[in-house]
């Protein structure tokens, strides 16, 4: 079977959202899906084998972020339409990924205390006409109330954060690790509970910047891209970039590590 070269496929690209540009023709649209389906096939490849998700499932959900992908893109601004792609399709798995499951096993213990604690909060709420405090639901639960923080902050971040995620931008190679007071902990070396409070922090800060720092970290999003999705300036993006860092800086303790 006869396969386009890459400047073959360049020029049909290009042909094609030059078309697709003027008329919106759907059928068109279709086409530079089909031409483009390669980078929702290396992609799923890449998640295959990091999830129990099936093949076609995940190549479904991948070219959702295509189509999102070629109904936003700007020929005109001069970048390659699979740098662009890559993110709308990268994300749209992720999104999905995270709605199917959770990545953190929580331990057994965990689980069963927390089942155990909603049952509790009930019982104590009617009995007291109040919210129960921590140390009275620990008290009932039998266990400390450092062991109680740590089920609480086990289910309320499940989601890992990948610390060696960086900006793409080449005068900005800002990574989530910066915020640990050991510049030479990386993620291969942290224990769970690291990363845990590491995305505890993220989702304290304030939704601009949060979403700013999902879009550069976790969606490998460049800044001028994170700037177009949000219709806010670059210069806005780095200085929320920079502003979360240091945030969360602040709400990592030193002596937590």
């Amino acid at each position: 079977m006869y396969s386009k070269t890459s400047s073959e496929y360049k020029v049909e690209n290009d042909r094609l959202f030059a078309f697709y540009q003027e008329n919106q023709d759907r059928k068109v649209r279709n086409h530079i899906l089909q031409l483009n389906l390669g980078l929702v096939r290396k992609e799923v490849c890449h998640w295959i084998n990091q999830c129990q998700e099936n093949y076609d499932d995940l190549l479904q959900v991948g070219c959702l972020g295509l189509l999102r992908a070629i109904e936003r893109f700007d020929p005109q601004k001069g970048y390659a339409f699979s740098s662009f792609a890559l993110p709308y399709i990268r994300g749209e798995i992720q999104h999905y990924l995270r709605d199917k499951g959770y990545s953190i096993r929580i331990p057994r213990r965990c689980l069963e205390l927390k089942t155990q604690s909603n049952r509790i909060s009930r019982e104590l709420r009617n009995k007291l006409n109040r919210q129960p405090t921590d140390k009275e639901i620990a008290r009932e639960l039998g266990v400390s109330i450092e062991e109680w923080y740590d089920v609480k902050l086990a289910h309320r971040n499940r989601e890992p954060i990948s610390l060696d995620a960086t900006t793409n931008d080449e005068d900005d190679r800002t990574s989530l690790a910066d915020c640990l007071p050991d510049n030479q902990y990386r993620s291969f070396q942290l224990v769970q509970e690291d990363k845990i409070r590491l995305n505890n922090a993220l989702s304290q800060l304030e939704d601009g910047t949060r979403k700013v720092l999902e879009f550069v970290f976790l969606q490998d999003l460049t800044q001028k891209e994170t700037a177009e999705k949000l219709g806010i300036s670059v210069i806005t993006v780095s200085r929320r970039v920079k502003k979360g860092i240091a945030k969360m800086r602040g709400l990592i303790e030193p002596e937590e590590f």
